[in-house]
């Protein structure tokens, strides 16, 4: 099965400021952005489209399949709980150094682990095997997508920032 995988362009957000499942909105100009991405996709055929439900996805997966798209929780962001939209030097130094030395395993305050996050997505690819189609697009975030990559390339948990994702970048992968 090929898979698009896309991640959303740039939020509003400033650097240094910690965000997951927040519902931010998108920088200007984005549009311009989404048509780099629909001609860098240039899919000829129509396919079927799932997306984040946070809007920084939607937006993008209204534009690119003409409003025929499924939002599914499970392409959300890691949920970072008491540490959304805290700039990252605010964040108390004894849990943040915790979770920075297992990131896999430990849970954010309120949040979620890497792992858990992992086992969401693992449960929508699944899901995505049985409906049997050759070929889909994926509007989501960064974490989803080092998830997808982790899985495709059995690749280690601790290991998935050395995928790196940019924003509006579209990775084509192929799940067996």
């Amino acid at each position: 099965m090929e898979v698009y995988l896309v991640r959303h362009t740039e939020t509003v957000c400033e650097k240094g400021i910690c965000y997951g499942q927040a519902d931010v909105v998108l920088r200007e100009p984005y549009l311009q952005e989404f048509e780099k991405i629909k001609q860098q996709l240039s899919l000829q055929e129509k396919i079927p489209v799932f997306s984040s439900p946070l809007k920084r996805c939607t937006l993008l997966a209204d534009f690119l399949s003409n409003s025929d798209f499924q939002t599914d929780a499970r392409l959300m962001e890691m949920h970072f709980g008491d540490w959304e939209l805290q700039p990252w030097d605010t964040i108390p130094k004894e849990p943040l150094n915790k979770w920075m030395q297992d990131f896999v395993s430990v849970q954010v305050p309120h949040g979620e682990s890497f792992v858990l996050l992992y086992e969401r997505v693992l449960s929508f690819i699944e899901d995505l095997k049985k409906k049997n189609i050759k070929k889909n697009l994926i509007i989501t975030h960064a974490g989803v997508i080092r998830s997808f990559l982790c899985y495709q390339q059995k690749l280690p948990l601790q290991d998935a920032f050395q995928n790196k994702c940019n924003f509006g970048e579209v990775f084509k992968i192929i799940l067996k």
